[in-house]
């Protein structure tokens, strides 16, 4: 048993890379006090400093958890499928998810709540709007510099794409998303937001030839998530000056009674 528990602790003295201890190990007692808290210290601190890193480095931004979603005010919405995309078993199969909807309905909520979720679960992220995405790939100068941005899309576990749809975008767009689309073709698992059903793809990307193949490649192996209904933004921008005329009028009545 304490071969076992030794053996265990310089492997983990190992996976942290604590070459300077592993050096001298055959030295030192591994039952001494120090030995065990240091390499815990060593661990959490990385954790700590790693969840850091991924977080700062997936830009998500602000926004609302899934404990304070209103399941109750769309039409139309798979409580369960994404309950269940929530356990990130897509990230492990490097499968897709696809968020279906009309503005405001929620879709980036949901998509940056399965970004957070595989950030704390140790995933690398990335979050992205389709315009600043292609834009910014279309803005390189030179194959070098396009490669490297290509790249940086490509390579996090987790990326995801928001608002394709919204716009439209040249020939050169489509081709540049068909790049990041194909270079992580079950490879990585990809979240992609967008009001438009993929029969209209072709009016986001008009004339475009690789269409249908970005297509096929995106849904391949791919969740799709269909909501249905209003806009949850105009509902609380409703609800806000209906508080804020209230209020006025409240004042105003106030303000009356005092002068009279």
């Amino acid at each position: 048993m304490t071969d076992i528990i030794t053996d265990a602790l310089a492997k983990r003295a190992t996976d942290l890379k604590l070459y300077g201890l592993l050096a001298h190990w055959n030295e030192l007692d591994p039952h001494s006090s120090w030995v065990k808290p240091l390499i815990e210290w060593e661990e959490q601190e990385r954790s700590r400093r790693g969840l850091e890193r991924r977080l700062r480095n997936a830009h998500l931004g602000t926004f609302k958890p899934m404990g304070k979603f209103d399941w109750a005010w769309p039409k139309q919405i798979d409580r369960e499928q994404i309950t269940q995309l929530l356990q990130l078993d897509f990230v492990d199969e490097h499968s897709n998810v696809v968020l279906l909807g009309s503005n405001g309905v929620g879709k980036s909520t949901i998509a940056k709540n399965l970004a957070h979720q595989a950030v704390l679960k140790g995933h690398s992220v990335l979050f992205t709007g389709a315009s600043e995405m292609l834009n910014t790939l279309n803005a390189q100068d030179g194959n070098l510099s396009l490669q490297r941005r290509l790249k940086y899309y490509a390579h996090p576990q987790v990326l995801v794409i928001d608002e394709i749809g919204y716009l439209s975008y040249a020939n050169r767009h489509a081709d540049l998303l068909f790049e990041i689309i194909n270079r992580r073709y079950e490879q990585k698992s990809t979240i992609v937001t967008t009001n438009r059903p993929f029969s209209e793809w072709n009016e986001v990307f008009p004339n475009a030839a690789c269409v249908v193949s970005l297509v096929d490649r995106l849904i391949h192996h791919s969740q799709i998530v269909t909501i249905d209904g209003e806009s949850y933004r105009m509902k609380e921008a409703q609800e806000n000056a209906a508080i804020s005329a209230t209020k006025t009028k409240r004042t105003g009545t106030s303000r009356s009674k005092k002068q009279g």
